[in-house]
């Protein structure tokens, strides 16, 4: 789509592409720590959280060493070993299968923890080798036979300067190249891999970040090209406690590469340790792409990807671009309601409409037309955002004038605009999308043609699709596949809150142009019934009469297949709820 073709005041697309889309921005903007812990660390320790250190579950690493060590005289690493909870693990399986002297090999960063370390090891009747030292600092010495552990977890804002500098040059020695984005276990995992010798393995905790983050592409595609086999075991609760951030077993062994992964999911350590947990076999469409499809049953994961692939479905870029809403770098500052409107003796050209801030005015409707922007303009949301056009009137730079006073312009969204107040401004886009959901994605329409700002999304349709979709599309857009999908594009974070960014949104499985064109009579007669569900709080009665028309008749789906993909559903979303009880 050209320039031309673009509403007015809305930047090009090609243009937008690149303004809209900031890399990956994993690890922030999500109301977790920003420092959530998966290495293990003596309880007492007042600084591991700082180091990414929290204490291992003694039954998770019994678990990893009994696949990792396999004969008496394997060599064994242990990278990070905070207290040596995996050392202590292999030096027990190690003499159980016959070896006198353990090779044992321990790296730490943090001097007390290797002090510790090394008399857990010499109270097991093990000559300690810990050494202290920065495990990205060491030259690769592909020898052990297994490499075991939990890399600690530290996200970017805290991953900075040289020990940032080291983890990437040692991930691109493998041919990785991670972004500035990227948490410290990334660059740990490919790392230890090095010093596997041919044929060894690598048993990690990891967090589940593994299978969904934009910055761990690279990983994905490094693990499958390095290994013969990766097996992925994942928890439907938390195995940490008092720690949100979900968990991956990654085993991984042999010469690469594989295809094809292999999944194991239990409910927890205990359940992991009493069964022999069946193993599923997963390919992913792109070994870079996205993991979060093994999170599924394996009959449920055969019917979604057969409904993404018939030609019904298509992904909403078809149907037109998502958007980041308008950055103000205050919203409490620029956001206004009637009341302060008025007060301010604000001109018309001094403000603009928009969608309030937050989605939970969008959660009950399809549409925000005139009549209910009103009632939340009038009820005291802030429906208006300062935003002069021109020249700002008296009344305005008043405004302005306080809001020096009171330092806004010295946030860093208005440090960066010249002038400080003038926020930048799109066109009203034709749908709005929820980005931050507990339960699932909303997609409403803009009937009101108001503004957004960058607590949702704006969709901006292409003039094809424009009345189709503004009218049909958020109806059809409440099916189990849709909702499947987002749960399988989008990221979730350790309160239960799925995220979509722009991006993301754009693979968002959705019905097809053509199929909505096709069931335009049946969709228009259940809306008001879908309406109504959705205002009542009953999602998914709505979502089931969505799915008849959409899934059954319009793609032809049986109720089988139909009936596996709401399950996955209901089991992915219910997967993220356990981890919190967020509501946004």
């Amino acid at each position: 789509m050209t320039a031309a073709g673009e509403p007015r005041g809305r930047p090009a697309a090609a243009s937008r592409s690149r303004a809209r889309r900031p890399a990956d921005p994993a690890g922030g903007g999500c109301s977790v720590s920003p420092v959530t812990g998966m290495a293990h660390a003596h309880a007492d320790d007042p600084g591991r959280k700082a180091r990414g250190a929290f204490f291992t579950p003694p039954g998770l690493c019994d678990h990893l060493t009994r696949w990792a060590v396999r004969d008496g005289a394997d060599a064994v690493l242990e990278p990070s070993c905070g207290d040596a909870e995996f050392l202590v693990s292999a030096a027990r399986r190690l003499r159980a299968l016959g070896a006198d002297d353990p090779d044992l090999i321990g790296i730490e960063l943090h001097a007390e923890s290797a002090s510790r370390a090394a008399a857990r090891l010499r109270a097991e009747g093990v000559a300690p080798r810990v050494d202290v030292d920065d495990f990205f600092a060491r030259a690769p010495e592909p020898r052990f036979d297994a490499v075991v552990g939990n890399p600690p977890y530290v996200r970017y804002q805290q991953f900075r300067g040289e020990p940032r500098a080291a983890a990437r040059q040692a991930a691109l020695a493998a041919g990785v190249r991670l972004t500035a984005l990227a948490s410290s276990w990334a660059a740990f995992t490919v790392h230890a891999a090095l010093f596997l010798r041919p044929g060894g393995r690598l048993a990690l905790v990891l967090p589940a970040e593994l299978l969904s983050v934009n910055y761990a592409a690279d990983v994905r595609a490094f693990l499958m090209r390095r290994f013969a086999r990766v097996r992925l075991v994942v928890f439907t609760e938390r195995v940490f406690p008092g720690v949100q951030e979900e968990v991956v077993l990654l085993l991984a062994e042999g010469e690469g590469p594989t295809r094809h992964c292999e999944l194991v999911q239990a409910r927890d350590v205990a359940d992991l340790a009493s069964r022999e947990a069946p193993v599923s076999r997963w390919v992913p469409g792109d070994p870079a792409g996205k993991w979060t499809g093994a999170l599924m049953d394996e009959r449920a994961r055969d019917a979604f990807t057969d409904a993404t692939s018939r030609p019904g479905a298509a992904c909403l870029l078809e149907w037109g671009e998502t958007t980041l809403g308008t950055v103000t770098g205050n919203n409490r500052y620029f956001t206004l309601t009637l009341q302060q409107v008025v007060d301010e003796g604000l001109a018309p050209a001094d403000i603009v409409r928009i969608s309030p801030p937050g989605s939970a005015h969008l959660r009950p409707i399809l549409d925000l037309d005139e009549a209910r922007w009103s009632r939340l303009a009038e009820s005291g949301s802030p429906a208006w955002l300062l935003c002069p056009t021109g020249e700002p009137s008296p009344a305005a730079r008043a405004y302005f004038d306080r809001g020096l006073g009171a330092g806004v312009h010295e946030g860093y969204k208005c440090r960066m605009r010249h002038p400080w107040w003038r926020t930048p401004l799109l066109a009203p886009p034709d749908l709005l999308l929820t980005y931050m959901n507990a339960d699932a994605p909303r997609l409403v329409g803009n009937s009101a043609a108001v503004h957004h700002i960058n607590s949702v999304h704006g969709v901006y349709l292409r003039p094809p699709h424009a009345d189709a979709g503004r009218d049909l599309l958020p109806v059809a857009c409440l099916n189990s596949v849709t909702l499947l999908g987002s749960e399988t594009v989008g990221r979730a974070y350790g309160g239960g809150v799925l995220k979509l960014e722009p991006r993301e949104a754009d693979a968002l499985p959705v019905p097809s142009p053509d199929l909505v064109a096709s069931q335009a009579r049946p969709l228009g007669a259940i809306r008001d019934a879908v309406a109504a569900d959705v205002a009542g709080g009953r999602l998914w009665d709505a979502v089931a009469r969505v799915d008849r028309v959409v899934l059954a008749e319009g793609m032809g789906l049986g109720d089988a297949a139909i009936a596996l993909i709401a399950d996955a559903r209901d089991a992915l979303r219910q997967r993220r709820a356990a981890r919190g009880r967020a509501r946004v």
